[in-house]
């Protein structure tokens, strides 16, 4: 059996069992490091190919030294990736991404990183202290209620527009069959068009066949790289590059916006997120090209008022900045590095996974202009180990480094990150002893 069937089945114990067998299966044959890290991965706990064991045992297959799970609205995953990354000897960091409303500032009714909703922006706790997973949870919890409130309407609305068709019915049932919500996962847009494209592969044969059907029956337009894809009815990423279609130009057809109850207000979210010693990171996206998921098509976000933008996320009281290398171009990315620097916020990198068809390396991360990207993800490890044994180390908050700045901060932390153990994250304030931190 394939590893990735083998580490995504059973229950949380059953799958680090399996990964410990595979990992000294492994042992002298893992592909070596490289210095990339990832601290963007989606698990099973969102939207995922992958559990946290087997994003932890693709995170060390490619050679990442270490890797952050990210899932929407849920933190479910965070115990499973720490564990997971124990066993395979590499870094961990964990959170969550949730979307939260900018009305009442400056930048109330933009677009400003989401595509679907005006106003409305995707932030990530990241660096959340294990022994303040729980609270997460709790914070969480009223916000999933809420999006599947409206995920049992949208899976209606989808209903109707299939059996519109003489297509397969989906049921919300359906929905949560194939997401993790009984444990504490997020439902996501994905999860309902995963359910459909599961079903219209059952009624119709994966190939030319099903591709025609969907773009003369539902009007979905398909670019000729994803027609190809869907042509090849033996293709191992079928039903993804389905979704992807889907998401693109069939999803506004059933998608109903959220309410102030799933998307709390920005300022709520981002002192929940300092209270717990997390970090809380605006996501940037920046204006369009093509979509690297082949999901989001061509279009403009923050970058005609980033000035504005960072400007207001200061005042708010973020702590860091998050964005995908490969996602930007260098130009984009040199002017958020400048806007960070001079704001006080820290940078944090990686890849959005959410589909078999991505890798986790990230190769732009080792050139020049994002290698201390790589530091970051060693002091945020070394910050959020630190603050669950003590949380008067934090990395923004440490009265022993005085008025040292960020970006001296960060490269301490960093020697502090790549001192730990990662089979033993104990040994983090004996590294931050030996650093004066």
């Amino acid at each position: 059996m394939d590893p990735i069937e083998q580490l995504n089945a059973g229950d949380r114990d059953r799958r680090l069992e399996t990964l410990r067998r595979l990992s000294d299966e492994r042992q002298g044959a893992w592909t070596d490091f490289s210095d990339e890290v990832n601290n963007h991965v989606h698990t099973i706990y969102s939207f995922s190919p992958y559990s946290p064991s087997a994003a932890a045992w693709m995170a060390r297959s490619a050679g990442l030294r270490a890797v952050g799970s990210v899932d929407h609205d849920s933190i479910a995953a965070a115990r499973e990736t720490i564990d997971a990354c124990r066993i395979v000897g590499i870094g961990s960091t964990v959170g969550c991404e949730i979307r939260v409303s900018f009305s009442g500032t400056p930048i109330e009714g933009r677009k400003i990183n989401n595509p679907d909703s005006p106003n409305l922006a995707y932030i990530v706790f990241h660096g959340v202290p294990i022994g303040r997973i729980d609270d997460v949870d709790r914070f969480l919890a009223p916000i999933r209620a809420e999006r599947n409130a409206r995920n049992r309407a949208q899976t209606e609305a989808l209903d109707r527009e299939l059996r519109s068709v003489d297509g397969p019915g989906v049921s919300f049932d359906d929905v949560l069959a194939v997401s993790m919500a009984h444990e504490g996962g997020g439902v996501t847009e994905r999860h309902l068009l995963y359910a459909a494209c599961i079903a219209m592969m059952r009624r119709l044969e994966p190939g030319p066949q099903l591709r025609r059907w969907v773009e003369a029956r539902l009007g979905v337009e398909l670019a000729d790289r994803v027609r190809a894809h869907l042509d090849d009815g033996s293709n191992p990423h079928y039903v993804y590059d389905l979704l992807g279609a889907l998401k693109s130009t069939f999803l506004p057809r059933i998608f109903i916006q959220p309410g102030p109850a799933e998307c709390v207000p920005v300022a709520d979210a981002v002192a929940f997120a300092n209270a717990i010693e997390a970090v809380p990171a605006y996501a940037y996206l920046g204006d369009v090209g093509e979509s690297p998921t082949g999901d989001k098509k061509a279009e403009l976000f923050e970058d005609s008022y980033l000035d504005l933008l960072f400007a207001t996320i200061t005042d708010i009281g973020f702590r860091a900045v998050t964005y995908m290398p490969p996602r930007n171009t260098v130009a984009q990315l040199r002017r958020v590095q400048s806007l960070c620097a001079s704001h006080g916020l820290m940078e944090i990198s990686g890849v959005d996974i959410n589909s078999s068809r991505q890798t986790f390396t990230c190769p732009e991360i080792l050139r020049p202009e994002f290698r201390h990207l790589i530091d970051a993800t060693w002091a945020l490890i070394a910050h959020e180990k630190l603050v669950d044994a003590d949380p008067g180390r934090s990395l923004f908050t440490n009265t022993r480094l005085g008025g040292t700045p960020l970006p001296e901060r960060i490269v301490r932390y960093a020697r502090v990150g790549r001192a730990i153990d990662p089979s033993n994250p104990g040994t983090a304030v004996d590294a931050a002893v030996r650093e004066g931190v």
